[in-house]
């Protein structure tokens, strides 16, 4: 058995989704970021967090610590299933471009109203949202782990390339060049 049969078969080499992260950003924080709330809550059937501002924007009237956003992450099979729903807004493609070199992928909705099933309420306005997926290896507990961090070996990282078969594959994501 040569050396790529025995890597394929290997079950520590099988890349799976970590975990699916909604946001929302606004410029403003107030009666914004609690539409965006109710968005999050509506869209993932999960209690989103507020995020906060780390520094001051002048021009945005931000001060360090208002909320300006909103986040949900989603994991296992609940994440996957947002997942593909999400990619129906996208019509199930991405570009190269929306790959990192650490297998992560990223892709944006200008409007909630692309996604399946969602019906325009007044209340809400409009509101687009990102979707950021990370992907992983059994054994990447090593790096995030309290006691004896280590770093990953180069072999058992995931690159762009790995990703993007794996989105190809098991997602069903279409790659434009």
């Amino acid at each position: 058995m040569s050396e790529k049969e025995n890597k394929k078969e290997n079950p520590m080499r099988k890349i799976k989704v970590s975990k699916v992260t909604l946001s929302i950003a606004l410029k403003e924080s107030g009666e914004n970021i609690e539409k965006a709330y109710t968005l999050a809550e509506r869209l993932t059937d999960a209690k989103p967090v507020r995020t906060l501002a780390t520094r001051r924007a002048r021009t945005f009237r931000i001060r360090k610590g208002l909320p300006i956003g909103v986040k949900v992450t989603l994991r296992e099979n609940k994440g996957i299933e947002f997942l593909k729903k999400v990619l129906i807004a996208k019509e199930n493609k991405l570009s190269c471009k929306n790959f990192d070199d650490e297998g992560n992928f990223g892709f944006g909705v200008e409007e909630y109203l692309d996604i399946p099933g969602q019906k325009y309420d007044p209340k809400l306005g409009m509101l687009g949202l990102n979707v950021n997926v990370s992907l992983e290896r059994a054994g990447f507990r090593v790096k995030r782990r309290k006691i004896q961090k280590r770093k990953l070996p180069k072999n058992h990282k995931i690159n762009k390339g790995d990703a993007i078969s794996f989105a190809e594959k098991e997602i069903g994501i279409r790659i434009a060049k």
